[in-house]
């Protein structure tokens, strides 16, 4: 019998651990984790594997394969103007803009998470900007901003290098800026 939530908290628990642990988790070790036996547990990595999730079993537990993302730090310049072509241009190649930063010479180092994934998040993100409640935060820095950009392999993460480089937006990195732009 289960002592601890219902079953779609306790897979929800389960993925989450799985997630957390980079060595494989044993089913005996899931149970004691959520108040259940070994044997719901497997029964439960069974109705998760039906949802999509991809849970491999090795001799030692389970491990959740999490396709791995790679990330990269973009030093950009544009105007207002052109913030929506940069935004669409990244995410069309298949990136995801997780925040932009600013290196500013009074303040330092400032941020915010975007988590701009497709043409939808950028469109919302243009209206919010259009609201004019707020401006971009390039324009505390001239135009000058870091992105930090994810995506599945690094050859998407370099066409979207060439593509920015084609369009004038991206910049070099200097010197001084090359341990605030570290992932």
């Amino acid at each position: 019998m289960e002592k601890t939530g219902n079953g779609s908290w306790r897979r929800k628990q389960i993925v989450a651990l799985l997630k957390e642990s980079s060595n494989p988790l044993s089913g005996t070790e899931l149970g004691k984790k959520t108040g259940v036996s070994r044997q719901i547990v497997v029964q439960d990595i069974a109705l998760l594997r039906t949802e999509g999730y991809e849970i491999v079993a090795t001799p030692r537990g389970y491990l959740l394969n999490v396709p791995k993302q790679m990330v990269r730090v973009l030093k950009t310049h544009h105007t207002n103007e052109q913030t929506e072509e940069e935004l669409t241009a990244i995410v069309d190649l298949g990136g995801c803009v997780l925040d932009v930063m600013v290196n500013h010479r009074v303040y330092g180092k400032m941020s915010a998470p975007l988590n701009i994934r497709n043409r939808r998040d950028v469109q919302i993100f243009m209206e919010q900007l259009k609201s004019g409640k707020s401006t971009p935060l390039l324009n505390v820095t001239s135009g000058y901003h870091f992105h930090k950009i994810m995506a599945e392999r690094e050859e998407i993460l370099d066409e979207i290098e060439a593509v920015l480089r084609e369009k004038g937006m991206l910049t070099e990195i200097l010197p001084y800026e090359r341990e605030m732009a570290e992932i």
